[in-house]
């Protein structure tokens, strides 16, 4: 009986929630690639690679300009608050598909006139998935909110798994085509979206209770806001462009491959951010300084020791893993190192996503978007050295860690000054909270479930 009610509230747990929500999306994508980079050619790979990327980094700029806002204004608020946050988180997301929609009509007429295919692509549907992914986007940040994780989970549940059956289907009768792929993923972020609406998940009523005071609140807060998120998808973006332009699309495809893996990394990023977050808002928020600065002292260690154990595993089986997403024909190319070199820098993930996280809970967001514009320029050069120097993409991926390294830097000086703590502080706390959640685990499955059984 102890063994199930540990179980149980595992279950309710929101972190654990929260990851089994990031690791459903995280599994289901892996499947998805796996299956594409055996339907498609390597320069078919490339193009869509590409295409998702773009798309990847506008949503990114959409999430981080409101998640975060939105999260800080309508966590633990009264019922009148928190409809009048959602109801102004509505009408500025509304405003920033509409700006990007403007945009796109122009560019649009333009794409006959360009020669790269991913590019012409994104331009031709990228209005219909702004739209399709709108709904569902709303849907996202306001469960956060409410830390229901559960139905996160739900909805990532009712997205990705409608999409890799679809991509299922056409490589079984042989049509897995670029556009068709795109529209798959379209028409499941819409059924998505007309799930939630109708779960009543979305809080789309509550657009009628707007305020410009809220409104505005969430316009500036966010404008700086942005670069926590965009941090951690900058590298892959400026990579994914000199590659693509420089390289060619069969170079990015063996880059992707050699960083899908990077998902796992990425699902505990997100998990712990998505569950922390609130948390040290809430302890911010009444005066708690002690207690909130632990919370991502024991994020950053406890993270960061179990990616290093996970990338020392990652080194060591490259290859086979390499071979189980991509196939044989990626086994001998430079996918394996690239994803060790990824796997390697990752140890230093939490330490970036958890100071920047910090920064926005105790109201310093300029700072994360002065960051982004200093990483964002080291990367710029990095890549350019990397593509017209030594014309490799192993010199692309290692020139990433500089930047890495000054966004630690950056963001440890402003939040040493807040609160006074030892750089390797958080790692020995870390360090102490795996071993007793290590002894809990082994207590709750071996230890009492055998006093249980005599």
């Amino acid at each position: 009986m102890s063994l199930i009610k540990t179980v149980l509230s595992t279950f309710k747990n929101i972190h654990f929630q929260s990851l089994l929500g990031n690791g459903v999306m995280a599994t289901f994508g892996m499947v998805t690639m796996a299956i594409l980079y055996r339907a498609m050619s390597v320069n078919d790979i490339g193009v869509y690679v590409f295409f998702m990327t773009i798309w990847g980094l506008i949503d990114t700029l959409r999430s981080g300009f409101l998640t975060n806002a939105f999260i800080k204004f309508y966590s633990g608020t009264e019922q009148n608050r928190a409809e009048v946050v959602a109801g102004s988180a509505w009408v500025l997301s509304l405003c920033i598909t509409a700006v990007l929609i403007l945009i796109n009509i122009p560019t649009y007429l333009l794409s006959s006139h360009l020669q790269n295919e991913g590019m012409i692509l994104f331009l031709k549907y990228f209005s219909l998935i702004s739209i399709s992914t709108l709904p569902s986007f709303m849907a996202n940040i306001i469960v956060q909110g409410d830390k229901r994780f559960d139905r996160l989970l739900w909805l990532r549940l009712i997205n990705q798994v409608l999409f890799t059956g679809i991509v299922i289907a056409m490589t079984m009768m042989k049509i897995s085509t670029l556009t068709n792929v795109i529209l798959a993923y379209i028409f499941s972020n819409m059924v998505a979206s007309l799930a939630v609406m109708f779960m009543g998940w979305t809080m789309i009523g509550s657009i009628v209770k707007w305020s410009r005071e809220a409104f505005l609140e969430l316009f500036h807060f966010g404008k700086y806001s942005v670069g926590t998120n965009v941090g951690s998808n900058l590298f892959k973006v400026t990579d994914t462009f000199f590659i693509n332009f420089f390289l060619g699309p069969a170079a990015l495809a063996v880059y992707n491959l050699g960083g899908r893996l990077i998902q796992i990394i990425e699902m505990l990023l997100l998990s712990f951010a998505a569950s922390g977050l609130p948390s040290l808002s809430v302890y911010y928020n009444h005066g708690q300084k002690a207690e909130m600065m632990h919370v991502m002292k024991k994020l950053v260690g406890m993270l960061s020791i179990v990616i290093f154990g996970i990338a020392i595993l990652s080194i060591i089986f490259a290859e086979p893993l390499i071979h189980l997403i991509g196939g044989e024909r990626y086994v001998h190319t430079e996918a394996p190192n690239l994803f060790r070199i990824f796997m390697s820098m990752a140890v230093l993930y939490p330490t970036d996503r958890f100071f920047a996280l910090t920064l926005e809970v105790i109201h310093k967001p300029k700072i994360n978007f002065y960051k982004i514009l200093i990483m964002l320029l080291a990367n710029l050069a990095g890549d350019y050295i990397g593509v017209t120097i030594f014309k490799s993409i192993y010199s692309i991926v290692i020139a990433n860690i500089f930047p890495l390294l000054m966004a630690i830097v950056i963001t440890y000086i402003p939040l040493n000054k807040y609160s006074k703590f030892k750089f390797w502080e958080m790692y020995i706390i870390g360090y102490k909270e795996v071993i007793i959640f290590i002894k809990q685990i082994y207590s709750t499955l071996f230890i009492k479930s055998k006093v249980e059984n005599n």
